[in-house]
């Protein structure tokens, strides 16, 4: 089962037999790796049908419900880690979804794409919405409608009470990258942020 890159990073953030929940969990194949490999148990979330077949198929015990507006289903501290890969930037309620996760979860683990990305800064200075690795979809066809900046994001965390435990960069083809600080807003690709809800 292949994993995207984010993905694998994300994997070792997650401690062995974590409680986990797999917020837009797609196909389970995430949820299925850390059940498998890291002993973990829980829950992926989805509200696709395709998906919620295969990720059945594939084992994973699943809820399908739309993490905009039923996240509250899920008690306090519930689980050990929860996730947010690659889904953020396609949710209506961003700060919602956030605020929910650090409710629900001791560790969020959130991954992006970073719309501050200088080849998507360079296209938009060309008059163009950027297409990419990261941004895969022409601008009428993509299912993103929050896209942001690092720094954009990052200050959302502060707003919603959770802080960067840890950030992990990357560049298109997913290799993590090490930048000055503040370089990465413009270098980074994609983003991975282990967060700790604020006490």
């Amino acid at each position: 089962m292949t994993l995207r890159p984010d993905q694998t990073v994300v994997t070792r953030f997650v401690p062995n037999g974590s409680r986990v929940l797999d917020l837009g969990c797609g196909h389970g194949s995430l949820m299925r790796h850390l059940m498998d490999r890291r002993g973990c148990t829980g829950t992926g979330v989805e509200i696709d049908p395709d998906a919620v077949v295969d990720a059945i198929g594939k084992g994973v015990p699943l809820i399908e419900l739309d993490i905009d507006r039923e996240l509250d289903q899920f008690g306090d501290k519930s689980y050990d880690v929860v996730i947010l890969s690659r889904v953020l930037q396609a949710t209506y309620k961003p700060r919602d979804v956030l605020t929910e996760m650090a409710r629900i979860g001791s560790r969020c683990i959130v991954s992006v794409p970073n719309f501050g990305y200088w080849r998507h800064r360079w296209v938009l200075m060309r008059g163009r919405m950027p297409m990419s690795r990261e941004l895969p979809h022409a601008w009428y066809d993509t299912p993103n409608i929050h896209l942001s900046t690092l720094a954009d994001l990052e200050d959302l965390f502060d707003v919603v009470g959770l802080d960067v435990w840890e950030r992990r960069l990357s560049n298109p083809d997913g290799r993590q990258r090490h930048y000055p600080a503040r370089w990465a807003n413009v270098m980074a690709a994609n983003a991975i942020y282990v967060l700790t809800p604020r006490s």
